[in-house]
């Protein structure tokens, strides 16, 4: 049992579909941070999140699910070696450690299905506290998109290509 309070993150279950939804519905209807349709279904939005080759996961404070990421190869083939994660918080998370455990967990989680980097694909550049915590966790900003992304309130605004290699205690320096 965890100390009340402390973040907890673990595989998703078939059980957590609403609560991942209750998390995924506002931000995907905010247009402000994801490529996802602004009126995407529940069902699409859901077998989008939970599919395979990635693998879900939940954050929860004292049994309440307050994030989600899912976390796979970044493409296949000559690419596989390189993760890619997404995550996603409940409104009611913010200030509670919810998204820096998520992308600590992500990066351990890959680290141990032998990943050697994670990449995020598509940061929208006005997400500023996303850009700063995973700058605090270690991504570099690798490269910019201008304009990339239609923000529904800003217009176009750059998109960020974020990376970190996960180099292990075993790795060749």
């Amino acid at each position: 049992m965890n100390p009340r309070g402390e973040v907890t993150i673990r595989p998703a279950h078939e059980a957590d579909r609403d609560a991942i939804w209750a998390i995924l519905e506002p931000v995907y209807r905010a247009g402000e941070t994801y490529c996802i349709p602004r009126d995407i279904g529940r069902e699409d939005a859901l077998a989008d999140w939970l599919a395979h080759p990635f693998t879900a996961f939940v954050a929860e404070i004292d049994g309440r699910i307050l994030g989600t990421s899912h976390i796979g190869a970044n493409r296949p083939g000559g690419g596989a070696h390189v993760a890619n994660a997404s995550f996603a918080t409940h409104s009611q998370a913010r200030g509670k450690g919810v998204a820096r455990a998520l992308v600590e967990h992500a990066k351990i989680w890959a680290r141990e299905q032998n990943f050697r980097a994670m990449q995020f694909n598509f940061v929208v550049s006005t997400n500023a506290d996303a850009v700063h915590l995973w700058q605090k966790a270690g991504f570099e900003i690798v490269g910019r998109l201008p304009r990339a992304f239609l923000h529904p309130q800003q217009g176009p605004v750059d998109a960020l290509v974020m990376f970190q290699e996960l180099k292990g205690e075993s790795d060749e320096p």
